[in-house]
């Protein structure tokens, strides 16, 4: 569901019907996460996202492309999106409170943004919808193979034909948990695997991602073509 305009023209969160306990107890965590800690707090911090801005760019999708950045929260690559001038964002996150931090930084720019407050394993994009997809660090926390499978899915239905999907988890060698939950570790050729055939392997690369407690966390990052 869109974050839907009130009368005043400001947009307001909602959260769309939650399926199941283990969703609401998952919301729960991260909105307590980002609730108790501020937006440099927390390990994932980035005060620019370098490599997900560039493998955007090398897309040569038009700055009219329409993006989504999945598990997007209070993350400031739509901030740097914005400032190159794209103009078709979507950013998604199971919590409204990471969602309402991104809104608040952005000030008057947030009603550039459409502002989806959701479980992407749970509700239904739209057809054909987008020219990029971006998610660093949400597929790493799927450690059920049918919500991997899911999640795959759920790229298939909503990027168009011949769109770029961009996924990055931690590294074979990066940590085994993020904010006290498991996540599956991943070399590119693995994380590739897990979406298969339909989608073209065009790069992978490695990240050396520095805490705000100073601490480095490693990533990888697939680089995929949607094929017709």
């Amino acid at each position: 569901m869109w974050l839907e305009k009130t009368k005043n023209n400001k947009r307001q969160p909602s959260f769309a019907a939650i399926t199941g306990d283990s969703t609401l107890k998952e919301k729960n965590h991260w909105e307590k996460v980002y609730s108790s800690k501020s937006e440099d707090e927390v390990s994932w911090f980035q005060e620019h996202a370098e490599v997900s801005v560039r493998l955007i760019e090398q897309t040569g999708a038009p700055k009219s492309a329409n993006i989504i950045d999945v598990g997007g929260g209070a993350s400031t690559l739509v901030d740097d999106l914005l400032h190159k001038g794209y103009r078709n964002l979507t950013v998604l996150d199971l919590s409204g409170a990471a969602l309402a931090k991104a809104r608040c930084r952005l000030g008057a720019e947030a009603d550039k943004v459409h502002w989806l407050e959701a479980n992407i394993l749970e509700t239904g994009l739209p057809e054909q919808a987008y020219d990029i997809w971006h998610d660093r660090a949400v597929f790493h926390f799927l450690t059920a193979a049918r919500d991997r499978q899911k999640y795959v899915q759920a790229v298939l239905h909503s990027v168009k034909p011949g769109g770029h999907v961009i996924v990055a988890t931690f590294a074979e060698d990066g940590p085994e948990k993020c904010s006290g939950l498991p996540v599956v570790r991943y070399s590119g050729e693995q994380l590739h695997g897990e979406f298969g055939a339909p989608f073209d392997l065009l790069g992978q690369e490695r990240e050396e991602h520095h805490t705000p407690a100073g601490v480095v966390q490693r990533f990888v990052y697939c680089f995929c073509r949607k094929l017709e």
